[in-house]
């Protein structure tokens, strides 16, 4: 009775939403049966968006050190039609045993409870100029220090996700084609956890090379997910929550370093 009041709590709000396999659309995910096994659910945004691309990228980096914490399946929502999701895979090269799902509405992600950004989705307010506040931090507090601490590095940050990220777009030929360690050289500050301008020359790279390089085919769908962020859910087999984050602004996605902490 425990495991099925657990499950209950951790899957509840998705019953009822099944999404369609990007891989193959005619094969189908409940989402409310979620369970048997420790679980990592990405709650993405739309294809082109920084949030999505950044989360990939961090499902990337740290798929073996989530397996080696027990993580057994992963479940990433991509908020685009099924081809724009595969093609944000291939640019990315995500594991194949990464399961990308499509969600053209973004209706998990309100389900699971992320935010839908500044106003309302039915305000008569163009969404483009709904984004255009959520950058300036309206509706989305997190942006711009999010942004800012990208420029400014931490000392006692986390690089290794930004440098393999870094490897990996300089290698598909994305500009600026930085290695991943040549922030390492820098006077003074190349022995800092995250040095600065690190985080924002990844961010430089992903917007040229995959945002605008790729819009016609990463572009949303559904207008309502261009300003709708993302979320992450951890659950162990009997689907208790063991991690939860729902993102707070632009460029403010989830600390995987914290997730392994909790698991």
């Amino acid at each position: 009775m425990l495991a099925i009041a657990s499950i209950s709590l951790a899957f509840a709000p998705l019953s009822g939403i099944s999404l369609p396999r990007a891989s193959d659309a005619s094969a189908t995910v409940d989402l409310g049966a979620l369970s048997g096994a420790k679980t990592l659910v990405v709650f993405g945004t739309y294809p082109a968006d920084f949030n999505m691309i950044e989360y990939a990228q961090k499902l990337r980096h740290y798929q073996d050190a989530l397996r080696a914490k027990g993580i057994e399946r992963f479940v990433c929502i991509a908020n685009g039609k099924p081809a724009s999701c595969t093609s944000l895979a291939e640019i990315l090269s995500l594991p194949d045993d990464v399961e990308l799902l499509a969600d053209e509405s973004g209706a998990a992600g309100r389900a699971f409870g992320v935010s839908t950004g500044w106003l309302a989705d039915n305000a008569d307010v163009s969404p483009y100029a709904k984004l255009f506040g959520m950058l300036l931090g309206l509706g989305a507090g997190n942006t711009l220090p999010s942004v800012i601490t990208g420029y400014l590095g931490n000392p006692y940050g986390e690089a290794g996700w930004i440098q393999s990220s870094l490897d990996q777009g300089s290698g598909a030929g994305r500009w600026p084609a930085v290695p991943g360690d040549e922030f390492e050289n820098l006077p003074v500050v190349g022995s800092w956890g995250r040095r600065p301008l690190e985080l924002a020359t990844l961010r430089l790279q992903n917007m040229i090379g995959i945002s605008i390089a790729n819009w016609q085919q990463l572009q949303p769908s559904d207008d309502r997910c261009l300003t709708q962020l993302g979320g992450l859910l951890a659950v162990d087999a009997d689907g208790r929550p063991l991690y939860q984050w729902r993102d707070n602004g632009i460029c403010a996605t989830a600390d995987f370093e914290a997730l392994l902490r909790a698991l």
